[in-house]
């Protein structure tokens, strides 16, 4: 029974990093609101090595439309602006010569269904990467029962390992629903 435990509890752990891994692709995704994981994908050119934006300025937000980027070096300014720029996230970044003020533009009617159908798009990549740990693990269970696991344990924990599975989806399911309502959201 413990080498069924093993695996439910592997199989658990992996769904537990799928989750978190659509929450953070999820919080990505631009519900209209000014959001600094918004610059999360943005390279800068810092002295010949792309690094992350947030390796070489602060970004915050000044209100729900409106994000500031400071970098820690007065020099960087440029390079930031044109990261950002290149990006191609649809912001139009200010630069004041101190930081770069981000206005986030009002979502469209059009731009909130596409990003509505990229959430989803999302919510299913994370359903398939569950249903591949369900089979794998299913898989391994039954090496097990070969191995010389009495049936009816091994059925037992095909069960559980269902029970996990549907219990993951209904958390990808609500993360969609409350991405989505946010969206929406005018």
């Amino acid at each position: 029974m413990s080498d069924i435990k093993s695996v439910l509890e592997g199989a658990k752990a992996q769904m537990e990093k799928t989750i978190s891994h659509l929450e953070s692709e999820l919080a990505k995704i631009r519900a209209g609101k000014a959001n600094p994981t918004m610059l999360d994908n943005v390279m800068v050119d810092y002295y010949g090595a792309r690094t992350p934006l947030s390796n070489v300025a602060s970004v915050n937000t000044q209100d729900s439309r409106t994000i500031l980027v400071q970098p820690w070096e007065k020099s960087m300014l440029t390079p930031i602006e044109k990261a950002i720029q290149a990006a191609n996230l649809g912001f139009n970044p200010q630069n004041d010569g101190v930081l770069i003020r981000i206005i986030v533009p009002p979502l469209t009617e059009e731009r909130r269904k596409d990003l509505v159908k990229t959430s989803k798009a999302c919510g299913e990549d994370a359903k398939v990467g569950l249903r591949t740990i369900r089979k794998e693990s299913i898989d391994k269970i039954k090496a097990l029962q070969k191995a010389g696991l009495p049936e009816d344990e091994a059925k037992s924990g095909e069960a559980k390992m269902q029970t996990l599975t549907d219990e993951f989806s209904a958390k990808c399911e609500k993360h969609l629903e409350q991405k989505e309502k946010e969206i929406l959201t005018v």
